[in-house]
């Protein structure tokens, strides 16, 4: 099952068979009309849109399931990679030296050490570069976040107090007791 037929499939809450593209006819096979394709070309073209055989696409557009990472952080993960990726071809090149006897296993192995520590540094200036990025954009919060629900719920009832505070104000203004009747 290809990328458009899963995609069909999940769109249609899994309940609905998979269609499949028609196959497109073998040239080499001769035709069952007696040898006459039309299947393709002009008059294919000029006998519509209902006789010209579907094809599938050729690219499906799937949504990302997560976000792109912000620039900044991109571009320190992207240089983790590669210092790390440098790293291990540098230990590799290390063993192998030493398993050699040759004389540059000890710069070899020197240099891994050295790059063991960069490539350490290059993952926490990932994390930190995160964590900057996050303090100075802000956290996106969802919208049933229960720190946005407290924030709703104390706003109301700041409103609603500040609401009677202006009532009992202007009750306590008119020289009224609090009393809507004289009773």
């Amino acid at each position: 099952m290809g990328t458009a037929e899963r995609h069909r499939t999940a769109a249609d809450g899994g309940t609905a068979p998979a269609r499949r593209a028609p196959q497109v006819p073998d040239r080499d096979t001769p035709a069952a009309d007696g040898g006459r394709r039309e299947a393709y070309g002009p008059s294919a073209a000029a006998a519509g849109p209902a006789e010209r055989p579907a094809r599938a696409p050729l690219w499906v557009e799937e949504p990302a399931r997560r976000r792109r990472l912000p620039d900044p952080v991109r571009e320190a993960a992207v240089r983790d990679t590669l210092i790390i990726a440098v790293t291990l071809v540098q230990a590799v090149v290390a063993f192998l030296c030493t398993l050699a006897e040759s004389w540059l296993a000890f710069p070899t192995v020197l240099s891994s050490v050295v790059s063991t520590v960069v490539a350490t540094w290059a993952v926490l200036d990932v994390w930190v570069t995160r964590q900057v990025w996050n303090q100075r954009n802000g956290v996106i919060s969802v919208p049933s976040s229960t720190a946005r629900a407290l924030r709703r719920e104390r706003r109301r009832a700041r409103r609603e107090e500040r609401a009677a505070a202006r009532a009992r104000e202007r009750m306590h203004r008119r020289g009224g007791t609090g009393q809507l009747s004289h009773s």
